[in-house]
């Protein structure tokens, strides 16, 4: 029945405004044929104009009521259809994206829709957001919610997904082993404290890593990137870049601390590490050299990667998020590298410093190349600080040792005459430190040297390393002419001169330190140990030969041969022989080759004088006083230089 009414009333309203149109369209003919109206005809006019425009403002206003209600009504149930999806995770304590990807993309679908709706209800004129304040607070709320619950999203993807490094997987190692020098006591505590320094002053350099090939691996699961890339980018559209970068900076973090803790490098105070002793030290050293290239070439190039893919459409983002994660880690790295350089200079440090120096040097590029812009300048910077202060701790222990080495004193002669430990000690640190001639030549280019002889000064054409290693070996051999000095013995003085200049001139002529020095270097000391072995046997034998002379053996007045002084010379030949044989077969010649060189140059000497004076005079000598033949004189002198006392007795060996 009311249906019926309301269709009845809606018909005459038809009718009613069907005949209002008439009537105007009535007025409208009439005042085209009229040229001039009445005054009261305006005045009707101009009623009927305003009642018009009244009764239009009135419709207008009615149909914008309508479609401002119907606005508020859609966004209400925008709204609710917004809350609906994302605060029914807030009741589940289950996280999103381990709920499947269709979950994932709707609760995405929502924040963002929030989010759009958020901006809509802000860009409104004044006016409407009065009336709207409610919808924009209702809006708000939704999308701080949502972006909270996307920043732990955001951290759980990160760290679930974090993949497991092993660095055993990528190793570089060196085929060879890596001994410690522990020769360093020779100088420090006195030369007869060492019984075999040769072995010990071996040095083998750690190479490991040099051929290491930089790749990137996978730090985060590749099938959760786009959906880190996806929150990573809703949050910074809706002005929430700040927390997801923090979320970022803080979890990887983490990781990289995990990192390093796996590459064995620990947070050390420069107090820990200045008072460490040298194993530990030297263990510790050799675990940064291997994480250092692991970390920056592999690691830190991995994290860079993993950045720029997740904030890939946030321009300078990936750049600022990198440095602030990881510039703990790498300055964790460079602070070991400080502590350890301003350490005392002790000389085996060296090697492991320069092999510091080498490994930072060469990854600086790298870390150059990974902190662009001015995020991190600050950590290109230290490297660059910490290379130098490396560098100068290089160059203070090379000179510091060499201080040493001109101040070593011994208070008794080494024993035998052999190499002495600091020769080896020193030769064997030379000739490990040619393989670092390129950084010698950075870290020693400015360093003057007064000790090179000026005869020596035209070779220098390799550089400052040859200039000082030069240096280095004139002191050498002016410290070990002091030390002969402390044996009575000419000859055993001689012997010992002879020995060691020998032993340096073999080294530098079976190593690299031949490319650094040159050939009349080593002609030059062949010369002198061929000086030295020649005044040895002017002192051992002179007065010897001496007695195997014809001069003063005839008798007063008259040129036949006394029996009596023959016989005197040959027993005078054989007690001196004897004294030198008891004495010398202590003595040592470690080269073989010298030795036998030596022994051939005392038998042609001394033997061919036996023969010739006892074959001369064999008519006057009795057989009885015929102690030894040549031959056994030769086979005693073999004796010589062995390092083991002997002595004789009735003409045998005991």
């Amino acid at each position: 029945m009311g249906d019926c009414n309301n269709a009845s009333t809606e018909s005459a309203m038809e009718e009613a405004e069907e005949e209002l149109i008439a009537a105007v369209q009535h007025i409208v003919k009439a005042l085209e044929s009229k040229k001039y109206l009445t005054e009261d005809a305006r005045k009707i006019l101009a009623n009927l104009g305003l009642q018009l425009t009244n009764m239009t403002s009135f419709a207008e206003s009615r149909e914008i009521e309508v479609e401002s209600n119907e606005e508020h009504n859609e966004i209400e149930l925008q709204l609710n259809r917004i809350s609906d999806k994302i605060m029914v995770w807030e009741k589940d304590e289950s996280m999103i994206w381990d709920c499947g990807p269709d979950e994932a993309f709707e609760y995405l679908k929502a924040v963002e829709e929030s989010r759009r709706l958020t901006e809509v209800l802000e860009n409104r004129s004044p006016d409407s957001r009065k009336d709207d304040s409610t919808f924009l607070r209702r809006a708000h709320d939704l999308l701080q919610t949502g972006m909270n619950r996307l920043e732990d999203e955001f951290r759980h993807l990160l760290v679930q997904n974090r993949q497991p490094f092993e660095p055993e997987h990528m190793s570089f190692r060196s085929s060879e082993e890596d001994s410690i020098i522990e020769a360093g006591s020779v100088i420090s505590s006195g030369d007869d404290s060492v019984e075999d320094v040769a072995a010990a002053a071996v040095v083998h350099r750690d190479s490991m890593g040099r051929s290491s090939v930089d790749y990137v691996i996978e730090l985060v699961n590749v099938d959760v990137i786009p959906d880190l890339k996806s929150i990573a980018n809703l949050m910074f559209d809706s002005n929430y870049g700040r927390e997801c970068s923090q979320v970022f900076v803080n979890v990887q973090k983490d990781a990289l601390d995990d990192c390093l803790f796996i590459l064995e490098v620990e947070k050390l105070s420069i107090e820990e590490v200045v008072k460490m002793e040298w194993k530990l030290l030297n263990s510790k050293i050799r675990s940064w050299i291997r994480a250092m290239k692991l970390f920056v070439r592999v690691y830190l190039a991995s994290e860079k990667t993993l950045t720029e893919q997740i904030f890939e459409d946030l321009d300078s983002v990936g750049s600022v998020c990198f440095a602030e994660s990881s510039k703990a880690a790498v300055l964790q790295l460079l602070n070991f590298c400080e502590a350890v350089a301003v350490g005392p200079h002790q000389p085996e440090k060296l090697m492991r410093i320069l092999d510091m120096y080498e490994v930072l040097a060469g990854v600086i590029p790298d870390i150059a190349g990974l902190y662009s812009g001015e995020a991190g300048t600050c950590v290109t910077t230290e490297c660059k600080d910490i290379l130098k202060r490396l560098g100068e701790c290089a160059k203070a222990t090379f000179l510091e040792f060499k201080n040493t080495v001109a101040l070593s004193v011994s208070t008794n002669a080494f024993p035998g005459g052999g190499v002495h430990p600091l020769t080896k000690y020193v030769m064997n640190y030379f000739k490990t430190l040619t393989d670092y001639t390129k950084t010698l030549d950075e870290v020693l280019r400015d360093e003057k040297d007064e000790n090179t002889p000026r005869e020596e000064e035209e070779e220098e054409e390799e550089g400052p390393t040859g200039t000082q290693f030069r240096s280095f070996f004139n002191i050498l051999e002016t410290n070990l002419e002091v030390k002969s000095s402390l044996y009575k013995d000419e000859a055993l003085r001689n012997l010992f001169l002879m020995n060691n200049i020998h032993y340096m001139a073999e080294k530098v002529r079976g190593s690299e330190l031949r490319i650094v020095l040159g050939d009349e270097w080593i002609r030059k000391r062949n010369w002198k140990f061929q000086q030295h072995a020649m005044n040895y046997e002017r002192a051992t034998w002179s007065s010897i030969l001496f007695l195997l002379k014809d001069e003063g053996i005839q008798n007063p007045g008259s040129n036949s041969i006394s029996k009596t002084l023959l016989k005197e010379r040959l027993q005078g030949f054989y007690a001196a022989f004897e004294e030198v044989y008891k004495n010398q077969s202590g003595w040592s010649i470690p080269d073989g080759r010298l030795r036998d060189d030596l022994h051939i140059s005392t038998s042609l000497k001394v033997i061919q004088a036996y023969r010739t004076f006892v074959g001369r005079h064999i008519n006057h000598i009795s057989e009885k006083h015929i102690k030894y033949s040549a031959d056994d004189l030769e086979d005693l002198l073999l004796d010589l230089f062995e390092g083991s006392q002997k002595s004789l007795h009735g003409g045998h060996r005991k």
